[in-house]
């Protein structure tokens, strides 16, 4: 049956936060630009100076923004435990790499930038794509000049590789 058809109090909430389900393949690692843990563990400092405890008394507006918090707090916790931090830039400056800043022309000849990085600072309104994505895995490795192919939903997609810059 829809909720849409019950009382919120007939599902009372949990004070545990829901367990954050993996944003990776078992084994896989969970690989970081330096910005990107920083920015995290920035976020993740402010987050826990703002945290108040859950109010006892009935404001569930309140116990619900809190766990929220505590949940994002967790899934930074996790996050951070677990990845490993890309420093250095490689010494092949010409050739895509985890941290990449790819200029790419496609075959209408409209030139895209995408930056190559990891699935916790994916923004997709900056085109920063996740190191797993298929368009990421078809850059990774490849050279300036080289071209790439790979499978979109509207079909294959050729992209010519323009530039290649690491911050």
């Amino acid at each position: 049956m829809s909720r849409a058809f019950v009382r919120e109090s007939d599902f009372p909430e949990s004070d545990e936060p829901p367990r954050r389900q993996a944003a990776l393949p078992p084994g896989v690692t969970n690989y970081i630009t330096a910005a990107g843990a920083e920015r995290l563990g920035r976020e993740l400092s402010e987050l826990r100076a703002s945290r108040a405890p859950a109010p006892a008394d009935g404001d569930s507006e309140a116990r619900r923004t809190a766990q929220q918090l505590d949940r994002r707090i967790a899934e930074l916790e996790a996050s951070l435990r677990t990845m490993q931090v890309v420093t250095a830039p490689p010494l092949d400056r010409e050739t895509v790499r985890f941290g990449a800043t790819v200029t790419v022309r496609d075959a209408a000849g409209a030139e895209l930038v995408f930056r190559i990085v990891g699935v916790d600072e994916v923004e997709t309104d900056r085109n920063w794509i996740s190191w797993l994505s298929p368009a990421a895995r078809a850059l990774l490795n490849a050279r300036v000049g080289q071209k790439v192919s790979f499978a979109r939903p509207g079909g294959r997609t050729e992209w010519e590789i323009r530039g290649v810059t690491y911050e």
